[in-house]
C-alpha cells in the first residue's frame, strides 16, 4: 500500500487531532485550517481502526465534492478505493469514510437507520440545530471503536446559538455532560501555511465592518446584535477634514450613464422600486424610488399590481432622467410565479415594464451592499443615495441582525428596499477593496470569505 504523507499541523490542529472527548469543536474564525484538519483526522482514524465507519457532512453535496472528495481522491490514491455512486472511500482494513449532506428536512431521510462510529460536521453552524441532533444520533454501535462527533464552526449561521451554548457558553441541558465537550479556538494567525501563501489575508479581514471583523478575524461569538448596515451613513460625519456620507443632493444625470430599475413585490407588504444610475467608474446612484403598500388600506394608499406598473411606466415616460432611456429592469425571481392567472411579471409586461430575474442569494447580496458602502482612502464610497429617496434612507438603518442566522438580516424588519437594492447590486457585483482601512469609516467586506472554506489551506 502507498505510504500516506501528512504535512505538519499547526499547534491548534494538533489539539484537534489529539482530542478524545465525545464532542470536539474546532474553529471560531475564518482561515484556521479546519477543512485540512477534518480530512487528516478522518484518514488517521480510518488507518488506525480497521472496520471503523466515518461520516463527513456538509450542507450540500457540491460542498462535499469541492471541499473533501476532490482532495481525498488525490490524497488517498493508492491507499483507499473510492466508490462514486455510493460516495465512500474503502480502506484495505475495512474502514470507510462516507459522505453526506443536509440542506433541508428531506435530506435527513438518508440517515434513517444509519450507524457511524465517528462523524464530522464541517461548517456545523450552517446546519439547523434539529438536523444536527438527528444526524448525530447516528453515532452509535456496540463495537469498541471510539464514538465521537467533530464540529468545525465559525460564528454565524443557522445553529449559531446552539453551538455557542454547547462550546462557548458551556450551558448544558439534561443528558449533556460538560466533560464530553471540547472547544479548540483556531484563528487565521494559527494557520502558518495560509499566512505564507496569502500574506495580505489578515489585512483583508481587518478591513471588514466591525461586527464581521470581530467574528471572522477574532472569533467573537457575541457580536451579532443590533444594526445590520452599521456602515451606512445617512448624514455627514466629519473626519480628517472630510464629510463621510452616502446621502447626497440630486444632480442632473449625464446622458451616457446607464439606468437600472430594481423591484421587489410585496405580496402582503410594501413593494419597492428603485432607479439607479451608474457612472463611468462604476459608482452607483439611487436617483428615484417608488414605494407603496399592498396590504391594507388603513396602512396608506393600497396599490394593486396594475396601478403599480402604470405609475412606473408613467415615471419612466415623463421624468427627465428616464425619458427615452433604455432601462434595465431586475426583480425578485418570485414575481414570475403564478399558481393561476397572470404573474406579477406578466402584469408588468402588459404595461411595457420589463424585468429579468435577479440573483436572490441573500448573504452575497448583503455583502455587495457592504462593499458599496465602504469608503476608500479618499473618503469616497461606491454607492450614493439621492436625499429624496426617503424609503431607502428611512428603512436601511432600521434593519437588524437575524438572531437565528446572524450573517443575515431579520426578515421581520421592513426589508423591501434592501431586497430590491441587492437584486440590482448582484447584477453588477464588485470585488471589495483590499487596502486596509485608514479611517474609522472604511469598511470593506470580502465576498470570497463566504465560500473560502471550499478551499484547502494547507
Amino acid at each position: 500500500m502507498k505510504e500516506l504523507r501528512i504535512s505538519a499541523p499547526s499547534d491548534k490542529q494538533k489539539l484537534f487531532l489529539t482530542a478524545n472527548t465525545k464532542h470536539i469543536a474546532f474553529g471560531g474564525a475564518r482561515g484556521g485550517g479546519k477543512s485540512w484538519a477534518v480530512r487528516t483526522k478522518a484518514k488517521l482514524l480510518a488507518l488506525r481502526f480497521g472496520g471503523i465507519k466515518i461520516l463527513i457532512v456538509r450542507s450540500t453535496y457540491n460542498e462535499i465534492i469541492n471541499n473533501h472528495i476532490n482532495q481525498l481522491t488525490e490524497e488517498l490514491h493508492g491507499i483507499a478505493r473510492y466508490n462514486k455512486s455510493e460516495k465512500v472511500f474503502t480502506f484495505p482494513n475495512g474502514s470507510t469514510i462516507n459522505f453526506g449532506y443536509c440542506n433541508n428536512d428531506k435530506d435527513l431521510l438518508q440517515y434513517q437507520g444509519a450507524e457511524y462510529d465517528v462523524m464530522f460536521l464541517d461548517e456545523a453552524t450552517q446546519l439547523r440545530e434539529m438536523w444536527i441532533r438527528k444526524i448525530t444520533a447516528c453515532v452509535r454501535g456496540v463495537n469498541n471503536f471510539p464514538k465521537r462527533v467533530y464540529y468545525t464552526c465559525n460564528p454565524g449561521g443557522e445553529s449559531h446559538r446552539y453551538i455557542k451554548r454547547l462550546f462557548i457558553d458551556r450551558k448544558y441541558e439534561d443528558g449533556e455532560k460538560a466533560e464530553d465537550y471540547t472547544f479548540i479556538q483556531s484563528l487565521v494567525t494559527d494557520n502558518k501555511a495560509l499566512m505564507r501563501s496569502q500574506p495580505d489575508y489578515i489585512k483583508q479581514l481587518e478591513a471588514l465592518p466591525p461586527k464581521l471583523r470581530e467574528a471572522w478575524l477574532h472569533g467573537n461569538w457575541d457580536i451579532f446584535e443590533g444594526q445590520f448596515f452599521e456602515d451606512f451613513h445617512d448624514r455627514p460625519e466629519h473626519y480628517k477634514d472630510r464629510q463621510y456620507t452616502h446621502v447626497i443632493d440630486p444632480f442632473e444625470i449625464p446622458q451616457g450613464w446607464p439606468i437600472y430599475r430594481s423591484f421587489d413585490w410585496g405580496y402582503k407588504a410594501p413593494f419597492s422600486c428603485g432607479w439607479w444610475a451608474v457612472d463611468y467608474d462604476g459608482v452607483v446612484y439611487r436617483i428615484l424610488e417608488l414605494y407603496g403598500c399592498t396590504k391594507t388600506p388603513n396602512e396608506g394608499v393600497k396599490w394593486h399590481p396594475p396601478q403599480v406598473f402604470e405609475q412606473i411606466a408613467k415615471i419612466e415616460a415623463e421624468h427627465r432622467w428616464l425619458k427615452g432611456k433604455k432601462i434595465i429592469g431586475i426583480a425578485d425571481p418570485a414575481i414570475w410565479d403564478a399558481e393561476t392567472g397572470d404573474s406579477i411579471a406578466d402584469v408588468a409586461a402588459k404595461h411595457r415594464v420589463y424585468f429579468t430575474p435577479g440573483d436572490h442569494k441573500r448573504i452575497p447580496g448583503w455583502m455587495q451592499m457592504h462593499y458599496r458602502f465602504a469608503f476608500d482612502d479618499n473618503g469616497f464610497p461606491m454607492m450614493y443615495i439621492f436625499k429624496h429617496c426617503k424609503a431607502f434612507i428611512r428603512t436601511i438603518p432600521l434593519l437588524q441582525f437575524d438572531e437565528h442566522k446572524p450573517e443575515d438580516l431579520d426578515t421581520k424588519g421592513e426589508d423591501h428596499v434592501a431586497d430590491e437594492a441587492r437584486y440590482f447590486l448582484m447584477s453588477r457585483p464588485i470585488a471589495p477593496p483590499t487596502v486596509k482601512a485608514k479611517n474609522t469609516f472604511v469598511e470593506n467586506p470580502l465576498h470570497q470569505y463566504l465560500d473560502m472554506e471550499l478551499r484547502d489551506f494547507r
